[in-house]
């Protein structure tokens, strides 16, 4: 089978990630329960006239897609495929609410054609004519495991050579009070900075976009490659065992490991999942985090892919997202690992190009 490799990426977050140029230099700090993505200048890459249309996801999700696609020098791809795990939330609540105001009569059809989890690749699609294969996963936290799943096999086989992946999802006032309700999003406003110290339940709730051009062939501009990635929706026995057999699957051991990139979200009750790994079997190994940069979505591990996809290539590791005090300088293979509320673990393993 042939290598996957991430030849490009692109990223709209609560940070100044969508320029490829810099990476992290400018921390922005937030002191909410709640927080909104960093919007770029839309006007360069969406006309007005189709930006007045789009809802915040699908701009977020086309942007990325076109910074992703320009690092690339691509015009087009083999295949687009989607993760998010709420949609549209915004056309969604705009079509039921309108239902409700105006007695299911007389309802317009254009919210609910944009409320649908597929619109982001419709749209990104119809950009690039690409009348390629075209995929949304809608798996919950791993919906974007599964959509780089869903590559990484086409890949391997030969059944394309470049495909579009992405993780997007937007942030909508009502679902955001409903999450409240029942402690899923924090009650106090936490300062990012202390997010791994708030002792409460619940996440910083945030949105975002995030893609990456895939392909089986390697670049010079190329940033990592995806030896593994798996996931599992809830745990027959604890994490370390898990953590053990998957590397053990992939013929490694801790020590082959440089970077250790975990979800931590401020959750008192289930962080200790990324507590036992840190001060377990991977204490000695250098760690870093990432959702008090972007905040808690289902599709955040994105962002975690980005980060760790920027340091491979840079070879340079963020003061802000260092977990631990352990040293290094030579990042040739990095884990990441995430999970939400206790299920939905995931596993991630990229190497150096």
């Amino acid at each position: 089978m042939k290598a996957v490799y991430i030849n490009s990426v692109g990223s709209i977050s609560s940070q100044k990630t969508f320029d490829n140029s810099s990476f992290l230099d400018e921390i922005i700090s937030y002191d909410d329960n709640i927080i909104l993505a960093v919007d770029p200048n839309y006007k360069d890459y969406i006309s007005p006239a189709n930006s007045r249309r789009m809802a915040k996801g699908v701009k977020m999700g086309v942007v990325a897609s076109k910074i992703a696609l320009n690092e690339a020098n691509l015009d087009t791809v083999d295949a687009i495929i989607t993760g998010t795990g709420m949609g549209c939330l915004k056309d969604s609540k705009k079509f039921l609410s309108a239902i409700i105001d105006n007695d299911e009569q007389f309802l317009t059809p254009t919210s609910f054609i944009q409320s649908t989890h597929n619109t982001v690749g419709g749209q990104i699609a119809l950009g690039l004519q690409c009348k390629g294969y075209n995929f949304t996963y809608v798996h919950a936290s791993i919906s974007f495991e599964s959509a780089v799943l869903d590559a990484k096999l086409m890949l391997e086989n030969n059944e394309a050579n470049t495909v579009l992946v992405g993780g997007v999802d937007e942030i909508e006032d009502y679902t955001c009070s409903l999450h409240k309700l029942v402690n899923h999003i924090k009650k106090e406003k936490v300062n990012s900075t202390d997010l791994l110290y708030s002792k409460t339940e619940g996440a910083v709730f945030s949105e975002g976009a995030n893609f990456f051009v895939l392909s089986n062939l390697k670049q010079d501009s190329s940033y990592a490659q995806i030896v593994a990635i798996s996931t599992y929706n809830t745990l027959k026995t604890n994490i370390t065992d898990v953590a053990n057999t998957f590397l053990k699957e992939n013929n490694l051991n801790i020590e082959a490991i440089d970077l250790l990139v975990l979800g931590n979200n401020g959750d008192v009750t289930y962080d200790r999942f990324y507590n036992e790994l840190s001060s377990g079997i991977f204490e000695n190994t250098q760690q870093v985090y990432y959702k008090h940069l972007c905040g808690e979505f289902n599709t955040a591990s994105s962002f975690g892919v980005w980060l760790a996809s920027k340091i491979l290539k840079t070879q340079k590791l963020p003061e802000a997202v260092k977990l631990n005090d352990i040293q290094g300088s030579n990042y040739k293979t990095i884990l990441l690992y995430n999970q939400y509320r206790g299920e939905n673990h995931s596993f991630t393993l990229l190497r150096r190009c």
